[in-house]
């Protein structure tokens, strides 16, 4: 059973994960991870010490548990740019203090840093409106150019090929196709994707405005890691590097070949005329070494799975936690923090993960998992 724990500040509440029930958790490991949450409340999304954050409870955990491998995400540039859209120099300013902090964990924590930048962010250039369609429009929380399209009337398909916004709209089999999909792996695709313009964004159910959005980033950086030349590479690697070191996988959001600081490879970032956003797909495509567009594709109606008998009721519109991720392949101790919600649980399968409690930018506490405690 992987256990939950809740912090609110002021309370913590221990949870079976799968189902969400209260659960019994007074063994040392959970009482360890309980200590380190209450010494590292979360600051917020946008907070300027987010990042901080992650560096200041990564290494306290490592420091208690002794893992092998770490996984980390640090997000608070990526949610500035996205909501902000800062100037230039102050770009540049979040981008080198998210870095700073990356070499901290790695140098007082003794890990061997593989980075991987997410890719750059844009200016949002227009946005296309999908209110007015005959059939329905599904688009993510946080993809911008991509949407689902749901039984199309023949006026919607004109009216979408008209715009200029719009890039390519391809139907379900196109995209099955494209990931060497079964037909049994469509179950959640959309009918029809629509595939926005680079700077394009479809509108969506946030609640705040996106000023950036990602580019068209066909391919992103990765530091340390000379035998990736794909996401799809990327976990292979770090496992051969844990052979002989330890090592930190941390991914750097909103940060592409334009910005990274440091030496890197240039790295496919999907598969034909598809790239990634900053979404779990890629995420997982990074801890599994396999393409991970279908599970929860772009258009994926969440809400259809979203009912009182949905399993991982704390793990948003994921029904399950991935296998074959990096944290389940690695022999050794895992442990895995990050600053955006519910994916360092979700998609890096280490022993023990601690993540923000956040929706909408909105702080709602910490919350760990401990998947594994006898490695």
């Amino acid at each position: 059973m992987s256990l939950a724990i809740i912090d609110g500040r002021e309370w913590q509440s221990i949870r079976d994960l799968r189902t969400g029930e209260k659960a019994a958790g007074t063994g040392p490991c959970a009482r360890m991870v309980g200590s380190v949450l209450r010494s590292h409340p979360f600051p917020g999304d946008i907070d300027a010490q987010g990042n901080k954050w992650v560096t200041d409870t990564a290494l306290d955990l490592a420091g208690r548990y002794d893992p092998q491998l770490a996984f980390l995400i640090y997000s608070q540039q990526y949610y500035a740019f996205r909501f902000d859209a800062p100037s230039p120099e102050e770009r540049a300013r979040l981008i080198a203090a998210a870095f700073e902090e990356a070499h901290r964990f790695a140098t007082e924590g003794g890990f061997f840093p593989v980075i991987v930048g997410t890719g750059d962010m844009i200016p949002a250039s227009a946005y296309i409106d999908l209110s007015r369609l005959d059939g329905l429009a599904s688009v993510s929380h946080w993809l911008t150019r991509y949407a689902g399209l749901y039984r199309p009337s023949d006026a919607d398909m004109a009216y979408l090929g008209g715009l200029a916004g719009i890039e390519r709209i391809i139907d379900r089999q196109e995209y099955l196709a494209l990931f060497g999909g079964a037909p049994a792996e469509g179950d959640r695709l959309p009918d029809h994707l629509a595939v926005a313009k680079e700077g394009h964004c479809f509108r969506s159910t946030l609640l705040r405005q996106a000023r950036m959005v990602p580019a068209r980033n066909e391919f992103v950086p990765v530091a340390n890691l000379e035998t990736a030349d794909s996401l799809t590479d990327i976990s292979a690697g770090v496992l051969e590097l844990l052979k002989t070191s330890k090592v930190a996988l941390i991914l750097m959001e909103g940060v592409g070949l334009r910005d990274f600081p440091l030496p890197a490879r240039r790295c496919r970032n999907g598969t034909g005329w598809f790239s990634y956003e900053p979404c779990e797909c890629q995420y997982l495509t990074i801890s599994t070494g396999r393409h991970q567009a279908l599970a929860y594709p772009a258009g994926y109606r969440s809400y259809l799975e979203d009912d009182e008998a949905k399993e991982y009721p704390f793990s948003g519109y994921f029904t399950s936690i991935p296998a074959g991720t990096v944290g389940t392949l690695a022999a050794a101790r895992s442990i895995a923090v990050g600053n955006r919600s519910m994916f360092m649980h979700t998609v890096t399968g280490a022993d023990i993960t601690i993540e923000c409690f956040a929706r909408n930018l909105s702080n709602q506490g910490c919350m760990a998992v401990i998947h594994r405690q006898d490695k």
